[in-house]
């Protein structure tokens, strides 16, 4: 009696020894991530929860969503984390997976920022099991990279699961967007009926001759200009002379501004206009006078249009001899 009254309180020390281990701590974890996923932390449980020895894995995601700190894609994953953890856990009831998933924000954690010598967030760590059927030899904690590419749920279990072999994961899905169905059901309706309210009107106009020769007349004026080559190269809009002024014209076959197209296009246009007037309209006009006079007046448009043509060679290439009045 003597002795077991003396080895009584050795006992119950152990046992709570015991229950404070590895084991217990993932049974806590785990409980509450059942009631909520991912479990929030703060700088007391964070210790407790990442402390040695381990016999699961913690994913911690330390993220900073007040909006003083100005995190955009910390309130860009937060919602994607929160979806992967609760699924992940509905999933794994029994636990057999050995993943807790928990986040700890700045405001709850500052202490926890500093030791770890923070200075950007999101911040996601998987600490490793260090003892039991998963451990592995090292404690360090692996780091998430966020700048790989756009971090999403399916991202981020990708990378837990290929750090957690041999263990059951969880599969995820999306929650179908009910909303997003209706409204492009909804809009695809609207369309529709618009299109077949419409379509004599439409028809119409996909059938004028008018229509479609406006359309290749641009299509060919822009591509003529050098639409394409400012679209691959990326070219400026204009240039600086030199002077504190504007340049419109690039020196030089190999660079151009949009502008200079621009005004290259137009240009085009306005010969293409003067050529089409004086082969196809001005011959139908019964009036001598005004036929005349329209000859004379889109002569002289086409007049301007070659000498603004020749102004713009010359200053691509100075040694070209030739210009038309009135761009001397």
């Amino acid at each position: 009696m003597r002795w077991s009254s003396i080895l009584l309180p050795f006992t119950l020390l152990a046992a709570g020894a015991l229950a404070e281990g590895p084991s217990q701590r993932f049974l806590d974890l785990h409980k509450k991530a059942l009631a909520s996923a991912p479990v929030k932390l703060d700088d007391a449980s964070y210790k407790k929860a990442t402390s040695l020895p381990r016999d699961y894995s913690v994913a911690v995601l330390l993220t900073a969503t007040d909006p003083r700190f100005g995190c955009q894609m910390c309130r860009e994953f937060g919602p994607d984390w929160n979806l992967l953890s609760s699924q992940w856990t509905k999933g794994d009831k029994a636990g057999d997976s050995k993943v807790v998933f928990t986040v700890l924000d700045f405001n709850d954690g500052r202490d926890t920022f500093m030791s770890l010598g923070l200075q950007t967030a999101p911040v996601l760590l998987l600490f490793p099991p260090t003892t039991g059927e998963f451990a592995v030899p090292s404690a360090d904690p692996l780091r998430f990279d966020f700048n790989s590419g756009k971090p999403s749920a399916e991202t981020a279990r990708e990378w837990i699961v290929r750090h957690t072999p041999g263990r059951p994961h969880p599969e995820f899905s999306r929650p179908t967007d009910w909303f997003k169905i209706m409204l492009t059901t909804v809009s695809g309706l609207g369309i529709v009926s618009a299109l077949y309210a419409f379509f004599p009107y439409i028809e119409l106009i996909w059938t004028s001759k008018y229509v479609w020769r406006i359309l290749g007349l641009f299509w060919i004026l822009a591509h003529s200009s050098g639409f394409m080559f400012n679209s691959i190269r990326g070219t400026q809009y204009a240039g600086q002379d030199g002077k504190g002024g504007i340049s419109y014209i690039a020196g030089g076959f190999q660079s151009q501004y949009q502008l200079e197209s621009q005004i290259i296009g137009v240009a085009y246009g306005l010969l293409a206009l003067s050529a089409i007037a004086l082969a196809d309209k001005i011959p139908r006009l019964n009036n001598p006078r005004i036929q005349s006079m329209a000859v004379l007046a889109w002569g002289g448009f086409m007049l301007v249009g070659y000498s603004l043509l020749l102004s713009i060679f010359r200053i691509k290439n100075g040694g070209y001899p030739f210009s038309l009045p009135p761009f001397l």
